[in-house]
């Protein structure tokens, strides 16, 4: 069940891709919790970390601006589609986490839940948020420098193309 063009055939420009899979874990504080965090993220998906910084003050939890409170990976092309095959599995998705363009952002509760990882009473257990950004072939043109424009109606992601595509090729069942 490929995209089709308006004849019915097969078209490649219609055809869905991942063009990032950001992995995202926020443990609220630095320090050892922080680090503890960045290494099972760089263990779960083989790429390094990078820290983000709290945008503003929250005094419950004292927080300032620019404390280190997560970490987080980008990951694009194989690498988003190894990560994928094994997280989409373990997570349950339904369709209102997918977003009007066809991105899907999802929660997984205990990184135990991912076959490379155990239980260590010493680390604790650790969630983290994936957000995917699915486009189709043509999408820059809505995001070079020069002469840029804007994706026609007919050719933006939906939901339903979201969901199709993520069932067909990383094979799970999406909830109504």
């Amino acid at each position: 069940m490929s995209e089709t063009g308006a004849d019915g055939d097969f078209h490649e420009m219609r055809e869905p891709r991942i063009e990032k899979a950001v992995v995202h874990m926020a443990v609220g504080q630095g320090g050892r919790e922080l680090a503890n965090g960045e290494e099972i993220l760089e263990e779960i998906t083989g790429s390094q970390t990078v820290r983000t910084s709290a945008d503003r003050s929250i005094a419950e939890f004292d927080i300032r601006p620019g404390d280190p409170v997560g970490a987080k990976v980008t990951l694009r092309g194989d690498e988003a589609d190894e990560f994928l095959a094994t997280a989409l599995p373990i997570a349950d998705l339904s369709a209102s986490q997918f977003d009007d363009t066809g991105n899907v952002s999802f929660g997984i509760a205990e990184h135990t839940e991912f076959p490379s990882q155990e239980y260590d009473p010493q680390i604790g257990i650790y969630g983290l948020d994936v957000t995917v950004t699915l486009t189709r072939p043509g999408y820059r043109i809505s995001k070079r420098d020069k002469v840029t424009r804007s994706i026609p109606d007919g050719h933006r992601m939906t939901v339903e193309d979201a969901i199709a595509y993520l069932e067909r090729e990383f094979d799970v069942e999406v909830d109504e």
